[in-house]
């Protein structure tokens, strides 16, 4: 039964993947940039290796050892993060990720997971009709704008405790003052230098 286990998970999250394509109007044209590339996936935490592919209008999860388009090793933990492609430079500097091949593979993949917009009020439609559908997708809306509020609320505030309270980064400002006194200095020192070079001339 062991051995069957990620049989089933590859089959169980494709068919997953398969309903969310099928419920996103644009999902070719956003399967166009990763059409026929693969991506290998291993964690640290689990004996096997995933592979990602992509058709036309499909994404494909299975197993096998040949080698992909872009290779990621991690653990779970840092496996989270990878929706971001911005923090993909900053997980390898940490030696928390290691990429083999094409990281641009990496980044189109992770697009493609991001920007994938389900068309739930048409697939609740089917099973609610069209008038309930319609004000559960507007309070699902409502729901993920206001946690999205609350999310940046929550960052701003963890910046402004960081910069009032623990003092342990510079506002803009004050990064600011900070170039405009180190370019005072500098000119400052060369100042200096030229007047010292010209009393050992003299």
């Amino acid at each position: 039964m062991l051995n069957l286990l990620p049989q089933l998970l590859c089959a169980a999250f494709e068919k997953v993947l398969q309903k969310l394509l099928a419920m996103d109007p644009t999902s070719v044209q956003l399967l166009a940039p990763v059409q026929g590339k693969q991506l290998a996936l291993q964690l640290k935490e689990l004996p096997w290796r995933f592979v990602l592919s992509a058709s036309e209008r499909q994404l494909l999860l299975n197993q096998h050892l040949e080698q992909a388009d872009c290779e990621i090793s991690t653990d779970l933990t840092t496996a989270r993060q990878l929706a971001d492609p911005s923090q993909l430079t900053r997980l390898i500097k940490q030696d928390k990720l290691s990429i083999q091949g094409d990281l641009q593979v990496a980044q189109q993949f992770s697009q493609v997971l991001q920007q994938l917009d389900p068309d739930w009020q048409q697939e609740l439609s089917v099973w609610l009709g069209d008038a309930l559908a319609h004000k559960l997708a507007t309070a699902l809306r409502q729901v993920q704008q206001l946690l999205q509020h609350k999310l940046a609320e929550l960052q701003q505030q963890s910046v402004e405790l960081l910069q009032d309270e623990l003092q342990s980064t510079p506002s803009r400002a004050e990064f600011q003052q900070f170039q405009l006194s180190l370019t005072s200095v500098q000119t400052r020192l060369e100042q200096l230098s030229r007047q010292l070079k010209t009393l050992q001339e003299s």
